[in-house]
Protein backbone atom coordinates (compact mmCIF):
# COMPACT_ATOMS: atom_id res chain seq x y z
CA UNK A 1 0.00 0.00 0.00
CA UNK A 2 2.72 2.45 0.97
CA UNK A 3 4.73 1.64 -2.18
CA UNK A 4 1.69 2.09 -4.42
CA UNK A 5 0.84 5.45 -2.84
CA UNK A 6 4.46 6.55 -3.19
CA UNK A 7 4.38 5.90 -6.95
CA UNK A 8 4.10 9.22 -8.80
CA UNK A 9 1.84 7.58 -11.43
CA UNK A 10 -0.75 6.58 -8.80
CA UNK A 11 -3.33 9.22 -8.04
CA UNK A 12 -5.60 7.31 -5.65
CA UNK A 13 -5.84 3.92 -4.02
CA UNK A 14 -9.34 2.55 -3.52
CA UNK A 15 -9.79 -0.42 -1.20
CA UNK A 16 -13.02 -2.38 -1.23
CA UNK A 17 -13.58 -3.96 2.18
CA UNK A 18 -16.09 -4.46 4.94
CA UNK A 19 -13.33 -5.25 7.45
CA UNK A 20 -13.36 -2.32 9.88
CA UNK A 21 -9.84 -2.99 11.22
CA UNK A 22 -8.32 -3.21 7.74
CA UNK A 23 -10.30 -0.17 6.61
CA UNK A 24 -8.99 1.94 9.49
CA UNK A 25 -5.38 0.90 8.94
CA UNK A 26 -5.50 1.40 5.17
CA UNK A 27 -7.36 4.68 5.46
CA UNK A 28 -4.65 5.92 7.80
CA UNK A 29 -2.11 5.18 5.06
CA UNK A 30 -4.12 7.22 2.55
CA UNK A 31 -6.50 4.77 0.86
CA UNK A 32 -10.09 5.61 0.05
CA UNK A 33 -12.29 2.87 1.51
CA UNK A 34 -15.51 1.74 -0.15
CA UNK A 35 -17.78 -0.94 1.28
CA UNK A 36 -17.97 -4.31 -0.43
CA UNK A 37 -21.51 -3.65 -1.61
CA UNK A 38 -21.49 -6.48 -4.15
CA UNK A 39 -20.33 -9.02 -1.56
CA UNK A 40 -19.79 -11.39 -4.47
CA UNK A 41 -16.07 -12.15 -4.36
CA UNK A 42 -12.83 -10.66 -5.59
CA UNK A 43 -13.70 -9.83 -9.20
CA UNK A 44 -16.99 -8.19 -8.28
CA UNK A 45 -15.19 -6.16 -5.60
CA UNK A 46 -12.52 -5.05 -8.08
CA UNK A 47 -15.14 -3.98 -10.63
CA UNK A 48 -16.99 -2.13 -7.85
CA UNK A 49 -13.76 -0.36 -6.83
CA UNK A 50 -13.12 0.70 -10.43
CA UNK A 51 -16.67 2.08 -10.74
CA UNK A 52 -16.16 3.95 -7.47
CA UNK A 53 -12.92 5.49 -8.74
CA UNK A 54 -14.54 6.50 -12.01
CA UNK A 55 -17.56 7.94 -10.19
CA UNK A 56 -15.22 10.65 -8.87
CA UNK A 57 -13.13 10.90 -12.05
CA UNK A 58 -15.08 9.58 -15.06
CA UNK A 59 -12.08 9.80 -17.39
CA UNK A 60 -9.72 7.97 -15.04
CA UNK A 61 -7.64 4.99 -16.04
CA UNK A 62 -8.02 2.27 -13.42
CA UNK A 63 -5.87 -0.64 -12.30
CA UNK A 64 -6.06 -3.51 -9.87
CA UNK A 65 -2.94 -4.54 -8.03
CA UNK A 66 -2.63 -7.58 -5.82
CA UNK A 67 -2.49 -6.80 -2.12
CA UNK A 68 0.10 -9.54 -1.49
CA UNK A 69 3.11 -7.83 -3.07
CA UNK A 70 5.37 -7.22 -0.05
CA UNK A 71 8.44 -6.40 -2.16
CA UNK A 72 6.63 -3.84 -4.35
CA UNK A 73 8.83 -0.98 -5.53
CA UNK A 74 7.29 2.30 -6.66
CA UNK A 75 9.67 2.68 -9.59
CA UNK A 76 8.81 -0.74 -10.97
CA UNK A 77 5.10 -0.06 -10.57
CA UNK A 78 5.57 3.21 -12.50
CA UNK A 79 7.18 1.28 -15.38
CA UNK A 80 4.26 -1.17 -15.45
CA UNK A 81 1.74 1.69 -15.42
CA UNK A 82 3.58 3.48 -18.22
CA UNK A 83 3.57 0.33 -20.37
CA UNK A 84 -0.09 -0.39 -19.62
CA UNK A 85 -1.15 3.13 -20.63
CA UNK A 86 -0.43 2.32 -24.30
CA UNK A 87 -3.26 -0.27 -24.42
CA UNK A 88 -6.99 -0.16 -23.66
CA UNK A 89 -6.43 -3.03 -21.22
CA UNK A 90 -3.20 -4.67 -20.03
CA UNK A 91 -2.13 -7.23 -17.45
CA UNK A 92 1.02 -8.56 -15.79
CA UNK A 93 1.52 -12.26 -15.07
CA UNK A 94 2.65 -13.31 -11.62
CA UNK A 95 6.12 -14.78 -11.15
CA UNK A 96 4.72 -18.31 -11.56
CA UNK A 97 3.37 -17.34 -14.98
CA UNK A 98 -0.14 -18.55 -14.21
CA UNK A 99 -1.90 -15.81 -12.28
CA UNK A 100 -2.17 -12.05 -12.62
CA UNK A 101 -0.81 -9.42 -10.25
CA UNK A 102 -1.87 -6.30 -12.17
CA UNK A 103 -4.71 -5.40 -14.53
CA UNK A 104 -5.36 -1.96 -16.00
CA UNK A 105 -7.89 -0.25 -18.25
CA UNK A 106 -7.32 3.16 -19.80
CA UNK A 107 -9.85 5.97 -19.78
CA UNK A 108 -13.03 4.86 -21.46
CA UNK A 109 -12.02 1.19 -21.61
CA UNK A 110 -14.06 -1.42 -19.80
CA UNK A 111 -12.38 -2.86 -16.70
CA UNK A 112 -12.97 -6.64 -16.70
CA UNK A 113 -11.15 -8.42 -13.86
CA UNK A 114 -10.85 -12.20 -14.04
CA UNK A 115 -8.52 -12.89 -11.11
CA UNK A 116 -8.14 -16.24 -9.39
CA UNK A 117 -6.37 -19.44 -10.43
CA UNK A 118 -5.06 -19.34 -14.02
CA UNK A 119 -6.16 -15.74 -14.51
CA UNK A 120 -3.35 -14.80 -16.91
CA UNK A 121 -4.87 -16.95 -19.66
CA UNK A 122 -8.32 -15.44 -19.00
CA UNK A 123 -6.98 -11.88 -19.15
CA UNK A 124 -5.12 -12.69 -22.38
CA UNK A 125 -8.26 -14.27 -23.89
CA UNK A 126 -10.24 -11.14 -22.93
CA UNK A 127 -8.08 -9.08 -25.27
CA UNK A 128 -5.90 -7.47 -22.60
CA UNK A 129 -2.32 -6.88 -23.71
CA UNK A 130 0.31 -8.77 -21.78
CA UNK A 131 2.90 -6.51 -20.21
CA UNK A 132 6.25 -7.78 -21.43
CA UNK A 133 8.76 -5.99 -19.24
CA UNK A 134 11.83 -7.33 -17.51
CA UNK A 135 13.04 -5.85 -14.26
CA UNK A 136 9.61 -5.59 -12.63
CA UNK A 137 10.02 -8.57 -10.30
CA UNK A 138 8.55 -6.72 -7.34
CA UNK A 139 5.26 -6.27 -9.21
CA UNK A 140 5.17 -9.95 -10.22
CA UNK A 141 6.14 -11.43 -6.84
CA UNK A 142 2.90 -12.18 -5.05
CA UNK A 143 2.95 -14.38 -1.98
CA UNK A 144 0.94 -17.58 -2.06
CA UNK A 145 3.36 -19.90 -0.25
CA UNK A 146 6.12 -19.80 2.34
CA UNK A 147 8.67 -20.10 -0.46
CA UNK A 148 7.10 -17.07 -2.20
CA UNK A 149 7.55 -15.10 1.02
CA UNK A 150 11.20 -16.20 1.32
CA UNK A 151 11.85 -14.99 -2.24
CA UNK A 152 10.06 -11.68 -1.55
CA UNK A 153 12.17 -11.20 1.56
CA UNK A 154 15.33 -11.66 -0.53
CA UNK A 155 14.07 -9.00 -2.96
CA UNK A 156 13.60 -6.70 0.01
CA UNK A 157 10.32 -5.82 1.65
CA UNK A 158 8.93 -2.62 3.08
CA UNK A 159 9.03 -1.67 6.74
CA UNK A 160 5.54 -2.99 7.58
CA UNK A 161 6.23 -6.45 6.18
CA UNK A 162 9.73 -6.45 7.62
CA UNK A 163 8.34 -5.73 11.09
CA UNK A 164 5.85 -8.58 10.78
CA UNK A 165 8.48 -10.94 9.39
CA UNK A 166 11.05 -9.74 11.98
CA UNK A 167 13.67 -8.90 9.34
CA UNK A 168 15.36 -5.58 8.63
CA UNK A 169 13.72 -3.49 5.91
CA UNK A 170 15.79 -2.87 2.81
CA UNK A 171 16.15 0.78 1.85
CA UNK A 172 14.78 1.35 -1.64
CA UNK A 173 12.35 3.41 -3.66
CA UNK A 174 9.12 2.98 -1.71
Amino acid sequence: MAAALACPRVRDVVVVTDDAVAAAALSALGARIVPDAPGAGLNAALAHGARSARALRPAAAVAALNADLPALRSGELARVLDFASAFPSAFLRDSAGIGTTFLAATSGAEFRPAFGGPSASRHLASGAAEIALSGVDSVRRDVDTGEDLRVALTLGVGPHTARLAAVPAVARDR
